[in-house]
């Protein structure tokens, strides 16, 4: 290597190295300290803590707790993502469409609900979802009646799944929204002119256009089921014997950090749900890669 190549060689490094400083220090060594975590076991007679080697994460594989909170995120994951995934897609065809008048003024009221935090929306549902207080009680109240009753033990996750709905329609209906904008407009002329109608248009034109932004979406998606939290730690304050401690992964990792100081196995939990949710995500990946090569 020429000393012109090596300089250019070292220049290219020096504007990365910035960028690999920070993901060093808030991604890699976050995981680094968490798998070294797991490796240890708290001694509950002697103090301190033992080398286990892997024993941690033989006991994630075996515990029942974790099983049942994955197959839970696991439903809410088939059930929610694909109503949420179709919503966003519809409006935002509509919103592209030429015939809805103020398309600007839905498309902010669309979006709106994914700019306001997670906490805020959490409560404001969970008001109106209380059988006590609230939209809830109100209808009960009217129709004299109790038989709605959001945060009862069979809809507690089909309640989560809306507020989680409501907050990300939005998000994902921006991002087909904008793979919808830079469809060629010839390709709508020449449909046009082979007389297309409108869902010919949308069947044969703008759902292929939307395969890539699609695939974002649910791989999106698919990692923010797996960590979901807020929505049903924050509901368990209203409902706590409906919502467990162990409700989530993410739930369970969390309390047995900071209410059961199980520190080790805590991180056991999360390295392993962080591979099962990153397998599943290539999986679906690799599969919507192969599709759209046919």
């Amino acid at each position: 290597m020429t000393s012109t190549r090596r300089l250019r060689h070292w220049r290219g490094w020096l504007f990365v190295a910035p960028f690999l400083l920070v993901f060093a220090l808030v991604f890699l060594a976050p995981i680094g300290y968490a798998f070294g975590l797991s490796l240890f076991r708290d001694q509950a007679f002697f103090g301190g803590t033992t080398f286990v080697g892997a024993d941690n994460y033989a006991l994630v594989l075996a515990d029942a707790k974790f099983w049942e909170s994955f197959l839970r995120v696991l439903v809410f994951l088939a059930i929610q993502v694909p109503v949420m995934l179709l919503l966003a897609l519809v409006a935002a065809l509509a919103i592209d469409s030429a015939r809805l008048h103020a398309a600007g003024f839905f498309r902010i009221v669309i979006f709106l609900p994914y700019a306001v935090p997670a906490v805020v929306a959490t409560l404001m549902w969970g008001f109106m979802y209380g059988d006590h207080f609230g939209l809830a009680a109100d209808l009960n109240r009217l129709f004299g009646t109790d038989a709605i009753k959001p945060l009862s033990g069979g809809w507690t996750l089909a309640s989560i799944g809306n507020i989680v709905t409501w907050e990300f329609v939005g998000y994902n209906m921006l991002i087909f929204y904008s793979a919808l904008k830079v469809v060629p407009t010839d390709l709508y002329e020449a449909a046009a002119i082979d007389g297309a109608g409108t869902m010919r248009t949308i069947l044969s034109i703008k759902i292929p256009a939307l395969r890539g932004a699609l695939m974002i979406a649910t791989i999106f998606s698919i990692i923010g089921s797996f960590q979901l939290f807020n929505e049903p730690n924050i509901l368990r304050t209203l409902i706590p014997n409906v919502i467990s401690t162990f409700y989530t992964p993410n739930m369970y990792a969390y309390n047995l950090s900071f209410a059961g100081q199980q520190y080790n196995y805590s991180a056991t939990v999360a390295i392993v749900m962080g591979v099962l949710t990153a397998i599943i995500a290539y999986v679906v990946q690799l599969r919507g890669a192969r599709k759209g090569l046919r």
